[in-house]
């Protein structure tokens, strides 16, 4: 059974920086896989995904201060998180998926999240 377990998320000040790890075990093969963020009151929506090829896509809110990638030998993704918002404040969860052109397709369950706050 796939799990995924988030780390790193934490209190920040405005303009600091977050680096969240997303760790998957019970799988051998991951085509792709995207964070997504829920904050309070809102939908969750996706932040960044990047599929077996390292290509990887983000949200206009967060492109230019986040940052995906990942370790293939490791099945762990990571969500650099530069210039960090107030707005940036919501419970950060990581998912697998499939990538088709471009478009992220999530399968399966996320993890318990981790929370992240920004500061003003």
């Amino acid at each position: 059974q796939v799990r995924l377990v988030e780390s790193g998320g934490g209190l920040v000040q405005a303009g600091g920086s977050l680096r969240l790890s997303c760790a998957a075990s019970g799988t051998s093969s991951i085509n792709a896989m995207g964070w997504y963020r829920q904050a309070p009151g809102k939908q969750r929506e996706l932040v960044a995904f990047i599929n077996s090829r390292g290509s990887t896509n983000y949200a206009d809110s967060v492109k230019g201060r986040f940052a995906i990638s990942r370790d293939n030998a490791k099945n762990t993704f990571d969500l650099q998180m530069n210039s960090l918002k107030p707005e940036d404040t919501a419970v950060y969860y990581c998912r697998l998926g499939t990538y088709i052109r471009d478009n992220f397709f999530p399968y399966g369950s996320s993890g318990q999240g981790t929370q992240v706050t920004v500061s003003s």
